[in-house]
Order: C-alpha cells, then sequence, then structure tokens
C-alpha cells in the first residue's frame, strides 16, 4: 500500500470479526508507531494491550459504556500513556513554549495516528476513543508513576468498510501568509 493511499483509505472501525491480533503483528504495529516524530525525540507514546473478552468487556461497562458497542467486538484493545512532564519541558522542568504540557498530548496524538495508519496497512482496523473514565482507569491498569492514560484504540480486523465521510477542499484548509 502506498502512503497516500493509506491515508486516504483508512477508516475508523467500530465493528470488528471474531478474530484474535497476533503479537507478532501488534508488536509490528507499535514497531512502525515508535517511529512518530516526537518532541526533541523524547518518544513519549506506550501501549497496554488489553486482550480478551471478558477483560474488554470490564473495561467497557467500568469505564467506557459510551464505547460498549465498539468494545463488544474488538478482540484487542490498546490503553495509549504518555510518560509526563518530557514533551515540551527542558532539562531543569520548566516549559519550554507557552503551550506548557501541551505538547504530551500532540505527541501522543501523532503517535496514535502513525499506530492507526500501520495498523491498516497491516489489514487491521482501529478506532480511536475518547471517552471514559480517565482517572478511574488509570487508576485500575496501575499505571507507573510518571505516566498518563491518554487514549484507547480499539484494534481487530474489520467487520465493516465504512465510506469516506466528506472532507473539506484544500480552498477552505490552506491560505497563504501575506
Amino acid at each position: 500500500m502506498e502512503l497516500i493511499e493509506g491515508i486516504q483509505t483508512r477508516r475508523s472501525i467500530r465493528k470488528f470479526q471474531d478474530k484474535a491480533v497476533p503479537r507478532d503483528v501488534l508488536e509490528h504495529v507499535v514497531a512502525a508507531a515508535s517511529y512518530a516524530p516526537s518532541w526533541k525525540n523524547t518518544q513519549i507514546s506506550r501501549y497496554i494491550a488489553i486482550e480478551g473478552r471478558e477483560k474488554i468487556d470490564a473495561v467497557a461497562k467500568e469505564y467506557a459504556s459510551f464505547n460498549t458497542r465498539t468494545l463488544s467486538t474488538a478482540p484487542l484493545l490498546i490503553a495509549q500513556t504518555c510518560v509526563t512532564k518530557r514533551s515540551g519541558y527542558e532539562r531543569d522542568g520548566s516549559f519550554t513554549t507557552d503551550r506548557g504540557a501541551g505538547w504530551e498530548m500532540y505527541d501522543c496524538g501523532i503517535a496514535a495516528q502513525t499506530f492507526c495508519l500501520a495498523a491498516h496497512e497491516a489489514g487491521l482496523g482501529t478506532v480511536i476513543l475518547g471517552i471514559f473514565d480517565r482517572l478511574a482507569l488509570q487508576e485500575h491498569l496501575n499505571l507507573p508513576e510518571g505516566q498518563e492514560l491518554v487514549a484507547l484504540i480499539a484494534v481487530g480486523y474489520p467487520d465493516e468498510e465504512p465510506k469516506a465521510p466528506r472532507r473539506k477542499g484544500v480552498a477552505d484548509l490552506l491560505t497563504y501568509a501575506e
């Protein structure tokens, strides 16, 4: 698959086949996602793989009820976390820009999209989920000190082929500074 084709054909998948994602395929995707650019190459994104119907259903029920339908068919759930206080910071702990800690979410967004594109290239479907009880799930996952839960990514072999939503044209998206 060529890069532009992959970008244009990737979709948010919310219905998955009843087929496990092999660990070597997941590891290939994470290895590709490690090439996502990050602030001063801090590489702060981390991934926790949640496998098994019982575990995923428990996460959906207790922490992500809004996403129960999507998670009910996902054979794999990734909890994306970030190492805090690195991206956007100087060595002395001060912020480099007026964006403060905002660079952490920016870097994780880039990493999540890179993860999803690599998964698409591997024949997997994904959807990034943002509605969940972050603090409670973070505690449930027993994250190490200095890490924060950022997003959930449902992963599996697609059992649907959604059409592309309408996209804005270049004229709406691009202006030139004068």
